[in-house]
Formats: C-alpha cells, sequence, structure tokens
C-alpha cells in the first residue's frame, strides 16, 4: 500500500471522495492545503510531466469560467506564475507517491499506478460506486451557476439543495 500526499482544496466533495477511494485501496492518504501550500515554479511543474500547459488548469475555476484566463492561449512560464498567484487555477488533486508525481484524478491510470481495490469487501460497494462516477470535475454538474467569492474559492449556492450539501467542489 502507498503513503500517498494528496493536494487539494479543503471542504472539495470530489476530492473528499477521492480520499475515500484511496483509503478503501488501503493507501495512506496524507491531505494537503493546496491553496495554502507554498509552491514554487520547479515543484508545481514537477506535477505536470508532459501534459499540454491546458491540462495543468482546473476549468472550474472562476477565472477560467469567466473567460479572464485562457488555459489553450497561456504559455508553460505565464501558467505557472498565474498559478502560483492564485491557487484555484490548479487542476486538482495533486498526488506524490514516492517520486512519482501526478495531477488530476484520473481513476484508471492510478489504478494501473498503485491500485484502487478495496482492501476489504466491506467498501467494495464504495469503492465501486465511486469508480463509476466523474471523479474529475464538479460533483454537481459543469453548469450549475455559481457566485464565487475568488478570495476564498468558496461558492454561494441559490438552491436548498446546494445549500443542504456545504462546501463547493471547486
Amino acid at each position: 500500500m502507498a503513503r500517498v500526499i494528496f493536494y487539494s482544496k479543503p471542504g472539495c466533495k470530489g476530492g473528499t471522495k477521492q480520499k475515500v477511494l484511496l483509503t478503501a485501496a488501503g493507501h495512506e492518504v496524507i491531505p494537503y492545503n493546496l491553496l495554502t501550500e507554498p509552491w514554487t515554479v520547479e515543484r508545481l511543474l514537477s506535477f505536470f510531466g508532459d501534459r499540454p500547459v491546458a491540462e495543468w488548469f482546473n476549468p472550474s475555476s472562476p477565472k477560467i469560467k469567466s473567460g479572464e484566463v485562457v488555459p489553450e492561449k497561456v504559455d508553460e512560464q505565464t501558467a505557472l506564475l498565474l498559478m502560483l498567484k492564485e491557487p484555484l487555477l490548479i487542476r486538482r488533486p495533486l498526488l506524490e507517491v514516492g517520486d512519482r508525481r501526478e495531477v488530476g484524478f484520473d481513476v484508471q491510470k492510478i489504478d494501473a499506478w498503485i491500485g484502487l481495490q478495496p482492501v476489504d469487501e466491506s467498501l467494495q460497494q464504495i469503492s465501486e460506486s465511486l469508480m463509476k462516477e466523474d471523479l474529475q470535475g464538479c460533483s454537481h454538474g459543469k453548469d450549475h451557476g455559481h457566485h464565487h467569492h475568488s478570495q476564498q474559492g468558496g461558492c454561494n449556492h441559490h438552491s436548498d439543495q446546494h445549500q443542504k450539501q456545504g462546501s463547493c467542489s471547486h
């Protein structure tokens, strides 16, 4: 079983599901707050590998959704500087196991890397259910009309359902 350093936004529903899936597979998850981590250009870059720059960005970030930042039009150096200034732009989670680092939660890729099969039959149903979900995006749909607080990265939801759910998955 692996020791997974897991950088995400606290309260993120998607991140919580991802951590449950990792824990059910017997991995030790060490959570860190991606938004307050003291990133450097070199360290942040080490998570992106050979991915295109546009894939480094969190598509649910308020600045991307508003069109203020267009990932496809940003070069590597500018992307890194923007992300250091505003960590909400960073695609989540950032994962680190030993010397390997990854960005995002591609279930097949992570299963091949460290394994996502539950270690206990009682966790089988939870794991199977979570693995069927899109664990890369917003947990309550792509077009859900949020009004964001850019300093905090939170959401104001206008439906009773979202208010009961609590924090936002961005």
